[in-house]
């Protein structure tokens, strides 16, 4: 008999506890934060500060490399549309739908975000240099913002943190290599281990997430006080009611008169799956049970097959286009930055055709980063303000996924009654809803 002891496995990761360590770090930030004002301790004041401007400097440097792999990678991904006529009209409808969702959605975000104003009220200046010459972009001509996209080398782009520069470059690279087909392949290849290191190096430091929170916040409550709570309130709240809009309105709207489905068949076939995606947070845990509720709304099995998984990745109106929207509004406002009618349309034409150009890496961390970047904000800003977004993030991610699992059912339904691709009988019969048990959680990206 062998005695050769078991390998031990690996402890996995747990998305829960971990959204409950990132909670309790703002609780205890605050506390400490508070304790630090009533008490005039500079020691406590300057610990938490140098924790919370560290994370945010980790996150920094992963800004502009994420979003030019990202982007070559995404175009790329774009073939596995497939071949074929039938396969190319619905891949073109399907990609319709989802630009035009995406617009209705990233519309509905600017327009939440623009009444509940969150982060108004409060001004942080990590740069007061800097920030005077982001005002001076965001409250430029059409005509600068052009001349201001072309970097004079690929070098200088990058090295001076000109983070519209790198996503113009990516995009002209991407479609390059997509063009070039098998010859670019070890190009792409190249970027797309690259994209997996840094997802690699920022799942790492995201894990210090909660160290971040809690000097992020600490060092908030001691400067600023109970104000700093305001914002993040306003931040969840618009978050919240603008994946409410999209989800009780919106998809309602396109099942009742453009799929053909009652919109209460719909939420009686879906309930289960969308009160999983909340409570998991992850669209790709949710797949099979998304692709399954799918059919149980009549679409065609040999369809849903292929347009579900690509909504999967793709198509995320909770985290790539309402989000956007509200936490771009979010960290201008927290840094006093105006948004001309130049930045709206900037955050509209990043929602709907941002998530086709990262296709297969789309995700809240992504699409914020690309909106800030593209609004010209420099990557201590953008790195700041997300991190200070995601001391709420595990409340805001539950209503963002069950707007994209949501959305990822309602459009293949939609396409599918255009190209006759619906069973009306399967539709209209009672169903059993999937079996949550076989489906791994996770944590949406």
């Amino acid at each position: 008999m062998s005695t050769t002891p078991a390998p031990k496995r690996r402890p996995r990761f747990n998305p829960r506890a971990f959204a409950v360590a990132v909670v309790a770090s703002l609780v205890l930030g605050a506390v400490l934060g508070w304790i630090a004002k009533s008490t005039g301790a500079k020691w406590l004041i300057t610990a938490m500060d140098t924790v919370g401007s560290t994370f945010t400097k980790l996150l920094t440097f992963t800004v502009l490399p994420l979003i030019f792999t990202a982007i070559v990678v995404g175009i790329d991904s774009l073939r596995s549309v497939g071949g074929g006529k039938l396969a190319a009209r619905l891949g073109g409808k399907t990609a319709m739908w989802f630009a035009i969702t995406s617009l209705i959605a990233v519309v509905i975000g600017l327009a939440v975000g623009r009444f509940v104003q969150p982060g108004q009220g409060l001004v942080l200046e990590p740069d007061p240099e800097r920030l005077s010459a982001i005002g001076q972009k965001t409250q430029g001509s059409w005509l600068d913002l052009l001349t201001g996209l072309v970097p004079e080398n690929l070098v200088s782009a990058f090295a001076d943190g000109q983070t519209l520069q790198v996503v113009f470059v990516a995009l002209i690279i991407g479609a390059a290599a997509y063009s070039l087909g098998d010859r670019a392949k070890p190009f792409v290849e190249f970027n797309r281990s690259l994209f997996e290191v840094i997802q690699r190096v920022l799942g790492w430091i995201i894990l210090l997430a909660p160290l971040g929170t809690l000097g992020l916040i600490g060092n908030a409550v001691a400067t600023y006080g109970n104000e700093f709570f305001a914002p993040l309130l306003k931040l969840i709240g618009a978050t919240y009611l603008g994946c409410a809009l999209v989800l009780f309105v919106v998809y309602p709207v396109l099942l009742r008169f453009v799929a053909h489905i009652s919109p209460r068949t719909f939420f009686a076939k879906a309930w289960t799956v969308l009160q999983f995606a909340f409570v998991s947070r992850s669209s790709s845990a949710t797949l099979p049970l998304s692709r399954q509720t799918a059919e149980n709304l009549g679409v065609r099995g040999s369809y849903a097959n292929f347009a579900v998984p690509l909504a999967t990745t793709t198509k995320m109106d909770g985290c790539a286009a309402v989000y956007p929207a509200v936490g771009s509004i979010f960290i201008a406002n927290l840094f006093n930055i105006h948004l001309g009618p130049v930045q709206y349309l900037t955050i509209v034409l990043v929602a709907v055709f941002g998530a086709i150009a990262t296709a297969g890496v789309t995700g809240w961390f992504t699409m914020l980063t690309l909106t800030l970047s593209a609004l010209g904000f420099p990557p201590e800003v953008v790195a700041t303000g997300i991190a200070i977004a995601y001391a709420v993030d595990p409340i805001m991610d539950m209503m963002r996924t069950m707007t994209n699992v949501a959305g990822q059912i309602v459009v293949p339904a939609v396409v599918a009654r255009g190209e006759g691709l619906i069973d009306d009988e399967v539709l209209n019969s009672p169903s059993e809803p999937p079996l949550l048990s076989r489906s791994p959680s996770g944590a949406e990206a």
